[in-house]
């Protein structure tokens, strides 16, 4: 009989937990265990899991997945039959200024984990990819778009590589099965307002910094002087006002896609790779505006200089993904806007 733990890597981070509290309505009777050095979350969010979800006895282990002696004692103990991969440092100016950091902690990492993985015969991986690295690709992107060209980071440079790692690693080993998930730009919450976007250092992406200017400007909690003002990079791009378009997508609708992949992990053998937004384009202004509208608050917001490596569109051709995986984005950008809302003014004290 196979063991039905699965292992999430990065459990307690953003997407993570989103995905933890999707796995366990559709696999209620398996063994999820959440392995994460808590870099860029917090512990309490064991708690609120545990809220969300009526769980109590949720296995987590607090390890780095350099770590390769307790990573082997984890699998040894549990014997995974699949592993879903989160854990990576993913901050893109951070990655410019240290990429050391990142290629030994995001490509090495994945080499221990694809290792022990291998002694253990646990032979089902979804990786946390990313848009990045379609790099300068012009949109809408489909996953027959080219890769690696145009990437301007080494954060979205280690998600290439990983990828082409992953493939080879199947070629070479053919009971092994890899789904790819290229992630658009995730925002939003779950509706409790329990889990959500904190990163512990200033924010890179643009909801969890419009959340502190947010909660600055309209009284909630005042986040200090560099959050009085939103910064817009850009706004003389070639789009309908000017600012950058992005696919933005839910964090819940992309943790249903985890879900989607793991239950196709049978069917689609090797190496797979799938698109995950919702096609459609919205810009900078467009979120910062229904933001304002759906929460009525006021969000002071400035335009800077473009920043050096951002493309004017960015959207994806999900239909791959639609007929592969019967997965389908289901929130709106209201809907995100709001639970990121939430999240902010009920947890974040």
């Amino acid at each position: 009989m196979q063991n039905n733990t699965i292992l999430i890597t990065g459990g307690t981070g953003y997407i993570g937990s989103h995905t933890y509290v999707e796995l366990l309505k559709h696999y209620p009777n398996n063994n999820i265990v959440i392995v994460d050095n808590l870099s860029n979350s917090k512990i309490d969010v064991i708690d609120a899991i545990k809220n969300i979800t009526k769980k109590n006895d949720i296995s987590f282990h607090n390890v780095d997945l350099l770590d390769k002696d307790a990573l082997d004692n984890i699998f040894k103990l549990y014997q995974p039959y699949a592993v879903i991969h989160f854990a990576g440092l993913k901050s893109v100016s951070e990655s410019i200024s240290n990429p050391e950091l990142y290629y030994k902690n995001n490509i090495v990492s994945t080499f221990t984990l694809l290792e022990i993985m291998k002694k253990y015969q646990c032979n089902n991986l979804i990786f946390s990819s990313s848009a990045t690295v379609y790099g300068s690709g012009k949109s809408p992107l489909s996953e027959d778009s080219p890769i690696g060209i145009g990437i301007t980071n080494p954060y979205g440079r280690t998600k290439y590589m990983l990828e082409c790692i992953l493939q080879d690693y199947c070629v070479a080993n053919e009971k092994l099965n890899v789904i790819a998930l290229r992630y658009f730009n995730p925002i939003g919450a779950h509706s409790s307002g329990l889990i959500g976007e904190n990163p512990n250092d200033t924010p890179n992406n643009l909801m969890p910094y419009l959340l502190k200017v947010a909660s600055t400007n309209n009284k909630q909690k005042s986040f200090g002087e560099k959050f009085d003002i939103l910064n817009i990079f850009g706004n003389d791009y070639e789009t309908n006002d000017g600012t950058c378009e992005r696919d933005f997508i839910h964090v819940v609708d992309l943790a249903k896609a985890h879900v989607s992949a793991l239950k196709s992990l049978t069917n689609l053998k090797h190496y797979q790779v799938f698109n995950v937004g919702t096609g459609e384009s919205t810009s900078v202004l467009e979120l910062v505006h229904t933001f304002e509208k759906v929460n009525k608050v006021n969000i002071p917001y400035k335009f800077q200089p473009r920043r050096v490596g951002d493309i004017a569109i960015c959207f994806c051709n999900p239909g791959r993904t639609h007929s592969a995986l019967r997965w389908k984005a289901g929130y709106t950008i209201e809907n995100m806007c709001r639970d990121a809302w939430k999240y902010q003014t009920t947890h974040i004290k």
